[in-house]
């Protein structure tokens, strides 16, 4: 593998503060404001603040693998660099080719939901953008009285349970979803322009989102009914029918196949293989590594920082959102704003400064992610396994300005025309076999090369990435079959860009004489 030199390479300008806000920038937006209750509503009710507690304990185990490579090796490529170094160019190819997939689309699915707050903030003061361009392409929406244009598929149930004819409401089928297009060039330029100047911004959407976040938590405990808890695990039909009832054990099986996910225990897995999204932010600090200023002391206090203070914010908002109200009506993009609208006409000052917080909290994770997938691209491109161009650093600003410029195209182009369920799904299935593979990577090379100097070193091992892998694997498992067949045939593709050009360019077998 090769590294990039320091002169005429990225700048080092970022602080330990700079990557632990980076991290915290990446991991509280989307999974907050709006993956918590979408995730409550179609999976584990109340319970999914046992979902975020099981996440939450996959990513401390993987948080620590990562710390200790992070220090040892850094270099910009988060676990692709990791794995090049454990277990060779193939399986760095497989991670580095997975990375792109949880990068690019996590960019475009936070911009999705940046899309759902803006929209809602400005019909707050009578702004109303045209609605066939406010989605998803083909997605249908209904303009229901107070409410305004939501998804029809999200509230057909609750608008049939009223009394309500869908038939006699205004619909409308998107065409593009413009303001996450929108969102995604503007960040795009921005990261053009400097590593730091992208930095400072994100410190200021950071102390703007959490201080927001607190205070929702603590006027919101105020206003919680406790029977909005109840029960706090819904029962998932086919866990809490009797085996004896469906004549077979084969027939129980097979209704629980069709029924998996949909509260009860399944659907707490389901629900933390579904919000594990929302902790890829420290895996974005690692590729960070090669503009870190003391990279060995600085990378794991922001790695673990962000990791530990996301987490406790996570779990108190599940537990003060679903506790305003019920779960039931958390499917939105907007759920801390309802959680908000909940409160009553005394609290309505709230609702613009959350929308606000939220507005600022996803910009902040676009931004990382962005800031993310193009310096993959540029280790790849180093090694010899991409097209030279993925490596070229602006002469003036000192950034992989031509990656990051691909990157934010076919982000914006994903975010115009799929919908955030598809890509948080594909997102969480990329970020956990990374997770995977920076595990067992760390149990390899303490095997393979113990003399290797580790200025952090990940505790009991082999019992710590054990644990993280399996845990990893387990909420891939959750996950429904059809995101699994999406990978599948995005590692397809992958495998051919490697046999086709990836190995041909290899510097590494080019260096060893194996190039033909």
């Amino acid at each position: 593998m090769t590294e990039s030199k320091e002169t005429g390479g990225l700048k080092r300008t970022l602080s330990a503060l700079n990557l632990t806000t980076l991290g915290i920038g990446a991991m509280i937006g989307a999974g907050i404001f709006v993956l918590t209750g979408q995730a409550a509503a179609q999976y584990a009710g109340p319970a999914i603040v046992l979902s975020f507690v099981v996440s939450g304990l996959a990513c401390g185990f993987a948080g620590l693998c990562y710390a200790e490579f992070a220090s040892m090796i850094p270099i910009a490529g988060s676990a692709y660099t990791y794995s090049y170094a454990t277990l060779g160019e193939f399986f760095a190819w497989i991670i580095g080719w997975d990375l792109i997939l949880e990068y690019l689309f996590a960019a475009s699915t936070v911009s999705v939901g940046w899309s759902g707050y803006v929209v809602s903030f400005l019909k707050d003061f009578n702004i109303n953008l045209p609605p066939q361009f406010t989605d998803a392409t083909g997605t249908i929406l209904v303009n229901i009285p107070e409410l305004g244009w939501k998804p029809l598929n999200a509230f057909a149930h609750s608008l049939a349970e009223s009394g309500v004819s869908i038939d006699s409401l205004p619909h409308v089928t998107c065409v593009l979803n413009l303001p996450a297009m929108f969102i995604v060039a503007l960040l795009s330029a921005l990261l053009v322009i400097g590593i730091k100047e992208s930095a400072n911004f994100n410190n200021i959407m950071v102390i703007t989102k959490v201080s927001v976040i607190i205070l929702f938590i603590a006027l919101g405990f105020m206003f919680v009914k406790s029977a909005n808890w109840h029960p706090f695990i819904p029962p998932n039909k086919v866990e809490s029918t009797p085996i004896s009832e469906y004549g077979s054990f084969w027939e129980w099986l097979k209704a629980y196949g069709s029924e998996f996910g949909k509260y009860g225990i399944s659907g707490i897995l389901r629900g933390a293989g579904v919000i594990f999204f929302a902790y890829i932010g420290f895996d974005a600090v690692s590729t960070a590594a090669q503009e870190a200023k003391n990279p060995q002391k600085d990378m794991p206090v922001g790695i673990l920082g962000s990791l530990s203070i996301s987490t406790v914010l996570y779990i108190l908002v599940a537990i003060v959102l679903t506790g305003i109200v019920s779960y039931k009506t958390l499917n939105v993009a907007d759920s801390v704003a309802v959680g908000v609208d909940a409160m009553g006409e005394g609290m309505f000052w709230l609702r613009p400064i959350v929308k606000l917080a939220a507005i600022a909290g996803l910009s902040s994770v676009i931004l990382v992610m962005l800031l993310g997938q193009p310096r993959i691209f540029f280790t790849m491109s180093k090694d010899g396994l991409l097209p030279p161009v993925f490596s070229k650093v602006h002469p003036r600003f000192k950034t992989p300005y031509v990656s990051t410029i691909i990157t934010g195209v076919v982000a914006m182009i994903i975010a115009g025309i799929l919908p955030i369920r598809i890509l948080g799904e594909l997102v969480s299935i990329g970020t956990l076999l990374a997770f995977i593979i920076v595990c067992l990577s760390v149990l390899i090379l303490r095997k393979t090369k113990p003399e290797i100097e580790r200025p952090f070193r990940t505790p009991w091992v082999p019992v710590i990435p054990v644990l993280g892998a399996l845990i990893c694997f387990i909420q891939m498992a959750a996950l429904p079959l059809d995101t699994w067949l999406r990978l599948l045939v995005w590692m397809s593709i992958g495998f051919c860009i490697y046999f086709f050009y990836g190995i041909r360019h290899s510097k590494v077998r080019s260096e060893n004489g194996k190039d033909k």
